[in-house]
């Protein structure tokens, strides 16, 4: 198994391939990177990667593991990242 690309080696290739600059290209995922961010709060969609949600958790009960004590877990907001079935069926070789 490959290692996975960094980030200065995924703005060169993209960059090769587009006949672009590495500083275009690196301006380009910035921007991405911060229209996901905003964008997260209503979903952002990468089409044929995935999805960006907020999403909410209720309050429950939890227990802590080393004195088996009940306490209690306020509720929260978590950052989820939804698989888009397209890349699912790529990856995983599914027809």
């Amino acid at each position: 198994m490959g290692k996975a690309l960094t980030k200065s080696q995924l703005i060169g290739k993209l960059a090769e391939k587009y006949d672009l600059t590495k500083k275009a290209m690196d301006g380009i995922l910035i921007e991405l990177t911060e229209l996901a961010y905003k964008g997260a709060k209503d979903g952002f969609t990468i089409p044929g990667i995935g999805k960006l949600v907020v999403q909410h958790r209720k309050a429950r009960m939890g227990r802590n593991p080393q004195t088996g004590e009940a306490i209690k877990i306020s509720a929260k907001k978590v950052l989820k990242f939804r698989v888009a079935k397209a890349a699912k069926d790529a990856i995983l070789n599914k027809k």
